[in-house]
């Protein structure tokens, strides 16, 4: 099927017939739709997280096309495979370019749980640079040379895109989709929430640190090599605790308090 034709939709799920483990990831991706939405990370309907679902390489859950952020609950939530079928029931279609970007990384990447893709405006600015990521801010140079780049193809409908973004992306975590906007993959959605918090400040910084117009201070290599090397220990060093949850659970319980409404 081409991703152009769209994806074919089935009546809505039933909370019922989840099982209990994907329902607890589901309610933690509507949170995390709704924490985006809070940090105003959204496109109107454009944009994706998906989380692979517990224990399957071949299926994942996605945002329900057309919804805004704020509207996506642990319920509405599409569960796809690799393919773009849609699995169960679902009263919404599913983005062709968001099933194509997230299928590419979630079928190649199996290291990979979670796929999140923004389009911010301080994340195109930094897309639309020649030279990326600039290592000039603290968040910034904890990506030193951990960032993969791809040259845009226009919207991201065309299945046979597939290989060559997984190709740009190999090995790393991190993708700045030029043109186009940032991408970020982890093990968990925590860790790809940390990593697109960190990535996002960055490009902030970057874009008010160029409006300034004065020159800017770049530190040595081997600085920033030791820089992003302490960065990977301290988001590893939490107790245990999987990358980047303790900030994710921070905004989770503010998205709790002020609209519960994602869990249902």
């Amino acid at each position: 099927m081409s991703a152009s034709q769209g994806l074919r939709t089935e009546p809505r799920l039933k909370t019922s017939a989840i099982e209990s483990e994907e329902w607890a990831l589901r309610v933690r991706l509507a949170a995390a739709y709704r924490i985006l939405d809070y940090l105003g990370w959204t496109e109107t309907i454009y944009g994706h997280v998906t989380l692979r679902v517990p224990g399957d390489d071949n299926h994942f859950l996605i945002n329900p096309y057309g919804l805004r952020y704020d509207e996506v609950t642990a319920s509405n939530l599409v569960k796809v495979d690799l393919e773009g079928r849609i699995v169960g029931a679902s009263d919404h279609p599913v983005n062709p370019a968001g099933f194509v970007i997230h299928s590419a990384i979630h079928g190649a990447r199996h290291d990979v749980g979670c796929v999140m893709h923004i389009h911010t405006i301080a994340g195109m600015a930094v897309a639309a640079q020649k030279h990326g990521l600039l290592p000039i801010s603290m968040p910034a140079a904890g990506f030193y040379d951990r960032i993969a780049y791809h040259d845009y193809e226009g919207p991201s409908i065309d299945l046979d895109e597939r290989q060559r973004l997984v190709a740009s992306l190999g090995d790393k975590k991190v993708l700045i989709l030029r043109t186009h906007g940032l991408l970020t993959c982890g093990a968990t959605l925590e860790e790809a929430f940390i990593l697109m918090f960190r990535l996002q400040r960055a490009c902030e910084i970057q874009i008010a640190a160029q409006a300034g117009g004065a020159p800017l201070v770049e530190p040595s290599k081997a600085v920033c090599e030791r820089a992003a090397a302490m960065t990977d220990e301290f988001l590893g060093a939490n107790d245990g605790l999987p990358v980047g949850k303790l900030e994710f659970d921070s905004y989770m319980r503010l998205i709790e308090a002020r609209d519960p409404s994602f869990r249902t």
